[in-house]
């Protein structure tokens, strides 16, 4: 990741941390960023997903030259004229005959969901509690595993399990906007982020959203305040 823009992350999450009740504005200018737009780009090709519904693949886009495609991307965010495609449908099967839909963004749309996560990311890991490990950076299942066996270990003994069914299908969009506002004062990004969960449907966060990751914890974040 650039220097640049690790710095800047570092800041927001700083500040993020030093004041939970502030509410961050003036920050979309940083994901139209041609040096955020590279980085999103560089993590998407990384995580080598499937086309989307526009067939585009990473080489045909080098082929007809990165920098033209990606500055066609900044100048839309920038002139608030970019849309985002419909989503690719995928069913993957599950246990009992069930199975999980998936929703594939295309390329372009994943470079700007990244784009956007990369610059709210620090926001709310900041409000994240320790404990949490889903969907998390840098966290794991050995790493939940290690600290309940640690808990265990200090006597910590009961255990509350509990499932959300089909949370993905099921988040209110309202609710997610209205927590999601607590930290957010930037009319452009809420803007974004409500193009962003329309395009999966009226209700719910879209599986295989590069964006889904950070925005499905948000909701039960302050549910405690």
């Amino acid at each position: 990741m650039p220097i640049k823009l690790q710095d800047l992350r570092r800041k927001i999450y700083i500040k993020a941390k030093a004041e939970p009740e502030w509410r961050f504005w003036g920050i979309y200018v940083h994901v139209c960023k041609m040096e955020t737009l590279e980085e999103a780009y560089k993590l998407t090709k990384k995580s080598k997903g499937a086309p989307g519904i526009d067939g585009m693949t990473f080489e045909s886009i080098e082929a007809d030259g990165l920098e033209k495609y990606l500055q066609q991307i900044r100048h839309e965010l920038i002139t608030k004229t970019y849309s985002q495609n419909r989503n690719r449908r995928k069913e993957i099967p599950k246990s009992g005959g069930k199975f999980r839909k998936l929703n594939i963004p295309c390329i372009r749309d994943r470079i700007v969901q990244i784009a956007l996560k990369l610059i709210l990311e620090p926001i709310f890991e900041s409000d994240f509690q320790k404990g949490s490990y889903g969907y998390r950076p840098k966290r794991n299942a050995h790493e939940a595993v290690q600290e309940v066996t640690e808990a265990a270990i200090k006597g910590n003994t009961k255990v509350i399990d509990v499932d959300l069914k089909s949370y993905f299908d099921n988040v209110r969009h309202h609710i997610l906007m209205e927590k999601i506002a607590k930290r957010i004062n930037d009319k452009e990004i809420m803007r974004m982020i409500k193009l962003i969960l329309k395009t999966g449907g009226k209700r719910g966060i879209a599986q295989g959203s590069p964006l889904s990751p950070l925005l499905i914890p948000i909701p039960i974040t302050w549910d405690n305040n």
